[in-house]
């Protein structure tokens, strides 16, 4: 689990909730888009980055972000700190996009998963990273639970979809 744990991988989301709660707090709580492109730019400025935006193999917006999104949208749009993601949302990648320095200014799962557990109770961001390793481990277990079952050798999961799958057994949809 301590593998899990860096700024940029199992402690990100928490890295996000940081900085969102440091401009929560810088910005008293006024999320006009003047102030939070202040805010941005200044942390940029800074040498700082903001978190939860790029990823190292996508180049777009991750969608695992856009589901969660989709559901925030849906579940709770009057929720003060999923709006000021929303907010940065719309802000952050073209500013990061000026600079010239970004190949993917666009937000990753990270951006939001933390908005999402704390809303739902989730307060213990301790335990993000334990959260984090459980889920990577329920994906590896029902792929090799697949590849017994189709007495296949171990495989990466990206290497057979799951339609493929389904007419490998002779599913029908």
């Amino acid at each position: 689990m301590n593998g899990l744990a860096g700024p940029l991988h199992g402690l990100a989301n928490q890295e996000v909730l940081v900085f969102l709660n440091k401009m929560k707090i810088a910005l008293n709580e006024d999320f006009s888009r003047t102030k939070v492109e202040e805010f941005v730019k200044k942390t940029l400025a800074s040498g700082q980055v903001v978190p939860g935006y790029g990823h190292a193999v996508l180049r777009k917006t991750d969608p695992r972000y856009t589901c969660q999104r989709e559901f925030a949208l849906k579940h709770l749009p009057d929720d003060k700190m999923f709006k000021l993601v929303a907010e940065l949302y719309e802000i952050v990648p073209p500013i990061l996009l000026e600079t010239g320095k970004v190949k993917n200014p666009w937000p990753n799962v990270d951006a939001h998963s933390g908005v999402l557990l704390q809303h739902y109770g989730m307060m213990e961001m301790n335990y993000y990273t334990v959260l984090f390793g459980v889920s990577r481990a329920l994906g590896t277990l029902a792929s090799l639970i697949w590849d017994r079952a189709l007495g296949l050798p171990l495989e990466r999961p990206k290497s057979m979809s799951t339609d493929g799958l389904m007419k490998a057994v002779g599913a029908k949809h």
